[in-house]
């Protein structure tokens, strides 16, 4: 674990509002979408000059189309920052944004850096066709289009068709395994709801989400979502998922402005980087990772889980939330108190951002000393990272 004098800390997160698929952000292109968090972290930090910063690192899990594969020097050169400032992109799925939190944070404990500038960008709406190439011109046979918006695509034969289940098919599987019930689901997605629409109301996201045009808030809560209701809606996978208890298609993005101790930002760390964790396993049973990646980074941290006040667990699927909890052995009132990604939504490049933010603020409004982040990916890995809030006051 790093001296104190080595850690990495956060000093703000923003994002922007998760908008549904073909929504109110369909119109708005992934590099303006990750341009315009960019450029809200620099204005909120005035005193820190943009050519001060190291590295732009964003998460992406798409890449395919408007991204341009690099859109984190994208972003750099739309949010109008010094062209001397580099970006670099990772790629993990859904724990991209999260990945890029780790790069960043690793950078600035080894001294290679003093500012990062760490995110991630998804818009799930824009996300392109892919034509296979063929290997010689003029193929005899047709060509099928593929979706580049989520799951599998052009898939290896050789791959074990056990680990290329969809992504519901494979928390179906899931359920079996743990015996976790449709109502239990359904009641834990209208918690999600509930909670999101009650945190926007009491303005717990006013200073996180910064607008795009004339979008200001999350499209995809449902305040008046019920259990009664979500009971109506048909298994989508043969089983206990549906619309109501996963997360949506969604387009967003998010910022997280990473420094040393004694950064040039012109304000004060919010919270400690104290550990990372990373998981795998069979690709089939990705929505159980977290347990093993969260384990990790809290050992780590020389931190347990009875010290830990805060969690924030990505929701892909309420069952494998669900799972996680349990598995934990936690009090599933510290879960993910101001809502998840059933309700928020769950744009993939930026959904570590989102749910690091979430955490830095809930540390501080709550007081508590050590929160968790967890997000599980798909094709069976997990990322996960310990918080330590940096006031005085927290316990």
């Amino acid at each position: 674990m790093p001296t104190p004098s080595a850690s990495a800390y956060v000093y703000d997160a923003v994002r922007t509002p998760f908008g549904k698929f073909g929504g109110s952000l369909a119109e708005t292109r992934p590099d303006d979408l990750a341009a315009a968090v960019v450029r809200a972290v620099l204005d909120r930090s005035p005193d820190l000059d943009p050519a001060a910063v190291d590295e732009v690192v964003l998460g992406l899990a798409n890449g395919a189309g408007e991204d341009n594969r690099n859109v984190a020097r994208m972003a750099v050169l739309l949010a109008g920052m010094p062209t001397s400032v580099p970006g670099s992109t990772v790629n993990r799925l859904c724990g991209s944004g999260l990945d890029a939190l780790f790069a960043g944070s690793r950078a600035v404990e080894t001294g290679d850096a003093d500012v990062v500038l760490v995110g991630g960008v998804e818009s799930m709406s824009r996300a392109p066709w892919v034509l296979p190439k063929p290997s010689r011109a003029f193929p005899a046979g047709d060509v099928t289009a593929v979706s580049t918006t989520l799951g599998w695509r052009l898939v290896n034969p050789r791959m074990p068709k056990e680990w290329t289940v969809s992504l519901g098919g494979a928390n179906e599987l899931l359920q079996q395994r743990f015996g976790i019930s449709r109502e239990r689901q359904d009641e834990f997605a209208v918690r999600s709801h509930r909670l999101a629409a009650a945190a926007w109301a009491d303005g717990f996201y006013d200073d996180l989400v910064v607008p795009v045009g004339d979008v200001t808030r999350d499209e995809g809560i449902r305040a008046d979502s019920t259990i009664e209701r979500l009971a109506g809606l048909k298994p989508a996978f043969d089983g206990t998922i549906t619309a109501g208890n996963a997360s949506p298609l969604s387009d967003g993005a998010s910022a997280v402005l990473v420094g040393s101790a004694d950064a040039p930002v012109g304000r004060e760390p919010l919270a400690r980087i104290a550990g990372r964790g990373t998981f795998a396993l069979d690709p089939q049973d990705f929505g159980f990772a977290p347990v093993e990646a969260a384990n990790r980074a809290l050992a780590r941290a020389g931190v347990g889980w009875d010290q830990v006040g805060a969690v924030e667990l990505n929701e892909a699927f309420a069952v494998q939330s669900l799972a996680c909890v349990d598995a934990w052995g936690i009090d599933p009132a510290i879960v993910n108190t101001r809502g998840g990604a059933i309700a928020l939504g769950h744009p993939l490049g930026a959904s570590g951002g989102r749910i690091l933010g979430t955490l830095v603020a809930r540390l501080r409004a709550e007081g508590v000393r050590w929160g968790v982040a967890a997000i599980c990916i798909g094709v069976g890995q997990a990322l996960a990272v310990v918080l330590e809030n940096t006031m005085e006051e927290s316990r």
